[in-house]
């Protein structure tokens, strides 16, 4: 299970920062960065794990629980699909991380990114390969930019729904695959991908 370790050996404001959606077909990649400025409480840290390995109803009552909380600072950034083709997927997430970190109420004084990439923020970065496994700053950005970027695939699946995205949230399942073979890409679709068919769907 994550623990408070890392952010307590490190003293100050600490960032958990963590990206979602660099897999997908469709869709923006999303980022959040979350501050525990007082620490976790032992009740709110046993709601938090790496969101992969969360049951969606766990990390709807974990998301629920830490914007309830007061406990915790958060910041969500996005980068766009236009931006995913501009920079490419690695450079749109690591845009998406810097916004994140930019929306939090002050600079933390140390960011805990998942992963060994170190995005370049404004403040000292640490890399944390399975950082989400380990820290709860990390796990709880991790369950953030998940139910986020899950409830936006939601929302736009009420306009597109032959893709499937408010099961599959864009990712490239059998239905997804499917429906591109039918009809074609949305406008949402990440044209860079060699797997979308360029010409967009009416």
């Amino acid at each position: 299970m994550p623990h408070f370790e890392l952010e307590a050996a490190a003293g100050g404001r600490v960032a958990g920062v963590d990206e979602v959606g660099r897999g997908p077909l469709a869709g923006p990649v999303l980022a959040a960065a979350v501050v525990f400025p007082m620490g976790v409480p032992e009740r709110l840290a046993s709601l938090l794990d790496d969101s992969k390995k969360l049951t969606p109803a766990r990390r709807e009552a974990a998301f629920a629980a830490l914007v309830s909380s007061g406990r915790a600072e958060i910041g969500i950034g996005a980068a766009s699909i236009a931006e995913i083709e501009r920079l490419n997927i690695l450079h749109a997430a690591m845009l998406a991380m810097l916004r994140a970190v930019g929306r939090l109420p002050s600079l933390p004084d140390l960011a805990l990114v998942d992963g060994s990439y170190p995005p370049a923020l404004p403040c000292p970065v640490r890399c944390v390969v399975h950082g989400d496994a380990i820290s709860l700053s990390i796990a709880a950005a991790s369950i953030v930019a998940k139910v986020v970027r899950d409830r936006a695939m939601r929302r736009l699946a009420i306009r597109y729904p032959a893709y499937g995205w408010d099961r599959n949230a864009g990712y490239p399942t059998a239905l997804h695959r499917a429906a591109l073979g039918t009809i074609g890409p949305s406008p949402h679709h990440r044209r860079g991908f060699g797997t979308v068919p360029m010409k967009i769907a009416d």
